[in-house]
């Protein structure tokens, strides 16, 4: 059963709240009347209601005032204004400030009935808009975030959770893995959706330079300042501001960003005056901040004010249920921009991304499927190649879950090294193929097929 919608009837005049409650009450709607601008308010605090009715001579308020602060307590609901036939000029002014219409006194019920049905179909229509408008922002938000995991719908259940909030929020995660898609849902999501989102990469700007960026400079600062610059603090000045690899900032700039966490102000480079801007902090990092602390390359302090929320992406490896959403999300993608018919990966490729290590996780993948599009010949895919590993990321395919490791050299054909991965790893789970199946996140199938054996 819908709820009725609830009607706050403001009125000192005793009768015609009587008769006006008596007609709204009739007709289904839920009535409740105040004598006075005060009692009005603290309706308006505690019962929150759909339409507001009210005279717009009130013994301690004026009505014109009372409709300012209903448009900031509740800015959802309608008013309807009261007025007589010598203030109608009065009546067009609270219109003019978001009044939704007025009807004189004396009250007539048919016309009262008119005015509230209108105004609390708008009011039910604009709530709709809202939802609806919120829907498509928490979808365009999420579903750049590609997977249905398990580990990915906790990431996804926890930026819905934090995004409409304020708190200052850390991502991490390996390189790859999609820390700003996060920091961009995270902003699509909140409330200063409209605002602006700056980002700036702390590791690709020397220190010299990084502080200007931040912080903006006066003309004359320094060699090559001709004018005054703001910097992009001040340009994310009521929306949200992302500090991508914040690890790679030196320990006097984060001092100096400590500051601003703490005061809300700043300084420019040369400038004398303090500068106040509202921004939610953002900020992305692969390095594991707590042995940078141990280092003594990163400040404690800084990091509990900037890990108010943690968001840490899984990597690859350890969600590759979801690489065939990926894979296809990429193979329509790089279809549609290179304008080729290519639209299936055959099963026997597929085996190769789901045994494939992964070690720079979701971007990998982007440029794997990118490359298979462009050199395929056929509408199917039948093979991928991948690159070699990247120096420092060791010449191991793979590290198990309980840390013990398989060493493939580089220059090891894919087939091999995939054979000696799923060898160790059934070792280590004693010849428990299903067991080892789901370690690797591979089709059981695809286990039995290349090892025989009876399964433990």
């Amino acid at each position: 059963m819908t709820k009725a919608p609830h009607i706050l009837l403001v009125d000192d005049d005793e009768r015609l709240r009587h008769a006006a409650g008596k007609v709204l009450t009739a007709e289904g709607y839920q009535v409740t009347g105040a004598a006075s601008g005060a009692a009005a308010l603290e309706c308006l605090k505690q019962s929150g209601p759909a339409l507001v009715i009210s005279d717009l001579r009130l013994p301690d308020l004026d009505g014109i005032e009372l409709l300012k602060q209903t448009r900031e307590l509740l800015p959802e609901a309608e008013v309807v204004v009261i007025t007589g036939h010598g203030s109608v000029e009065k009546a067009v002014e609270a219109m003019r400030l978001g009044a939704y219409d007025f009807i004189q006194k004396p009250l007539d019920s048919s016309a009262l009935l008119k005015t509230v049905a209108k105004a609390l179909e708008k009011q039910w229509l604009t709530n709709e808009n809202r939802q609806l408008r919120c829907q498509l922002r928490q979808r365009h938000g999420l579903d750049a975030l590609i997977g249905d995991s398990p580990p990915m719908q906790a990431v996804k259940q926890l930026i819905c959770q934090i995004a409409p909030t304020d708190v200052n929020v850390l991502i991490q995660g390996e390189s790859g893995t999609g820390k700003e898609i996060v920091a961009d849902a995270l902003h699509d999501l909140s409330g200063r959706r409209d605002r602006p989102f700056v980002k700036i990469g702390c590791a690709a700007i020397p220190e010299t330079l990084l502080e200007s960026e931040l912080f903006g400079h006066e003309r004359g600062a320094f060699t090559g300042a001709a004018t005054a610059r703001p910097g992009k603090f001040e340009l994310a000045n009521g929306g949200t501001l992302l500090l991508d690899e914040i690890a790679e900032m030196t320990p006097q700039l984060q001092a100096k960003l400590l500051r601003v966490l703490q005061d809300g102000s700043f300084q420019r480079l040369g400038g004398a005056g303090e500068i106040r801007a509202s921004v939610r902090l953002l900020c992305a990092t692969h390095a594991d901040i707590p042995n940078a602390i141990a280092a003594d390359k990163f400040r404690h302090d800084l990091y509990y004010r900037i890990n108010t929320v943690q968001v840490v992406l899984p990597p690859l490896r350890q969600r590759r249920e979801d690489i065939p959403l990926l894979a296809d999300y990429f193979l329509r993608l790089f279809a549609s921009a290179m304008g080729k018919d290519v639209h299936a990966i055959a099963p026997r490729a597929f085996d190769q991304l789901l045994a494939h290590a992964w070690p720079g996780n979701v971007r990998e993948l982007n440029h794997v499927m990118q490359r298979a599009v462009a050199l395929a010949d056929h509408a199917t895919i039948n093979n991928f190649t991948f690159a070699p590993a990247a120096p420092g990321a060791a010449n191991t395919a793979e590290t198990l879950r309980n840390g013990s490791s398989v060493s493939i050299p580089i220059g090891t054909t894919l087939a091999e090294a995939t054979k000696r991965l799923t060898q160790a790893t059934i070792e280590q789970c004693e010849g428990n193929k299903l067991k080892a199946a789901r370690m690797l996140g591979i089709p059981p199938r695809t286990m039995y097929r290349h090892f025989s054996g009876s399964e433990e």
